[in-house]
């Protein structure tokens, strides 16, 4: 399987966590790496160039910090050009069909701030229903993003290392072709402790 990994963090000089988890996925054989942000400064998007991308592979990992419960402005753009009707949906656009979509993203407040109970009143899972939205208008299969929480309080520590250490695993799975897409489905998010149990069985 041939990943390609879309990573998108606007403030990548105050970043540890997105900074090791980018520095790692670049070593991953078979993971195709783009600094969105670093491509494209001016926000002058390549659609041809990235349409190509896509086609070129089996998944897509979106890497992003979580941002007024979204995504980057870049990736927003990104999605807006680069999934075009025709291309990606609507008539004749089945080029990203049976294409994995999974997000790694990281989030800066305790997983206690989700939920109806929380700070933010929303899960996790229900604010990035958007973006579940349009892999299923892409005929994409969604998978459950990969998370850390309180990355910020946590960045340097031991379970940040055991995120990045995943998160590495978790791509090579891919890969490898042994990551186990249809036990990945019945879970709400994804963590670092989750990966070794999923990395077992041969993607379906």
């Amino acid at each position: 399987m041939k990943v390609l990994v879309l990573y998108a963090h606007p403030g990548q000089q105050h970043s540890i966590t997105n900074a090791a988890m980018a520095k790692t996925a670049k070593t991953v054989e078979g993971v195709t790496f783009v600094d969105v942000y670093a491509e494209y400064p001016r926000h002058e998007i390549d659609i041809d160039q990235e349409q190509e991308r896509l086609t070129s592979h089996d998944a897509v990992v979106f890497q992003f910090p979580l941002m007024w419960y979204s995504t980057p402005s870049l990736l927003k753009e990104w999605q807006d050009l680069v999934l075009e009707y025709g291309f990606a949906y609507g008539e004749n656009g089945t080029n990203l069909k049976g294409k994995l979509w999974i997000n790694a993203v990281t989030v800066g407040a305790p997983e206690t701030a989700y939920g109806v109970d929380g700070h933010n009143k929303f899960s996790l899972s229900e604010m990035l229903r958007p973006l579940q939205a349009t892999a299923n208008l892409c005929q994409m299969p969604y998978l459950p993003p990969y998370t850390i929480f309180a990355s910020l309080k946590l960045a340097g520590s031991a379970e940040m290392d055991a995120h990045v250490s995943g998160y590495k695993a978790m791509l090579e799975a891919m890969c490898a072709d042994k990551f186990n897409v249809s036990a990945a489905e019945k879970q709400e998010l994804i963590f670092a402790k989750d990966i070794a149990g999923l990395s077992t069985g041969a993607s379906s």
